[in-house]
């Protein structure tokens, strides 16, 4: 599968995973399959915007939030900004806001 259904299936992972919510319940949600949320999740399925916008809708979030950042996603080897991204994206708010304060301290402290 493409770089970019891999990286819609881990947002999708990771806001449900957020939310504390099983496959089958975002299956239930949405109007799909539990299978079928498990293979997005792995980018094994292309799922149509329909099916994308059905799961956004039950997950809560913009459909946009899970295509944010997706530009120059395939063919690029270590895309750093979108690594980090990604990772604080899996994060719930409260650690989201405790790495960017561990950022900032960091970038405080660079030049010493």
């Amino acid at each position: 599968m493409s770089e970019i259904a891999k990286a819609i299936g881990r947002r999708i992972r990771n806001y449900r995973n957020q939310q504390g919510i099983s496959q089958e319940r975002l299956a239930e949600l949405a109007d799909c399959h539990e299978t079928y949320i498990g293979q997005l999740e792995r980018g094994e399925k292309n799922a149509t915007l329909e099916t994308v916008e059905r799961v956004a809708a039950a997950l809560g979030v913009p459909l946009s939030t899970l295509f944010e950042k997706l530009e120059g996603l395939d063919g690029v080897q270590e895309n750093i900004p979108l690594m980090c991204y990604e990772l604080l994206s899996a994060k719930t708010k409260k650690e989201q806001e405790r790495l960017y304060h561990i950022l900032l301290e960091i970038d405080r402290y660079k030049d010493d």
